[in-house]
């Protein structure tokens, strides 16, 4: 495998296994040990990688009627941790 299977390879992951970019780096780094360090091959540098996209990711929010409701069905020490932690943000 030279450089053009290795960009092949790692934009399939991105694009059509639709991986973490986590897993993409990960990948990336276990071919650049291998070459480097068990193959003694110096791969040159490998660019126009197709990169794996980061999902975006929304928090999830209570409304203040929700956080009410909830709190509402809670008693004692639990009512009590529940109401600071929603007091301290």
């Amino acid at each position: 495998m030279g450089v053009d299977e290795i960009r092949a390879y790692l934009s399939h992951l991105a694009i059509d296994k639709q991986v973490a970019s986590s897993t993409q780096n990960v990948a990336l780094s276990a071919l650049l040990f291998l070459y480097k360090h068990v193959l003694s091959i110096d791969l040159p540098y490998i660019d126009n990688i197709e990169r794996a996209r980061k999902p975006a990711r929304l928090p999830t929010v209570f409304s203040r009627s929700e956080v009410s409701r909830i709190l509402d069905n809670m008693g004692g020490v639990h009512l009590l941790m529940a109401s600071l932690l929603y007091g301290a943000g």
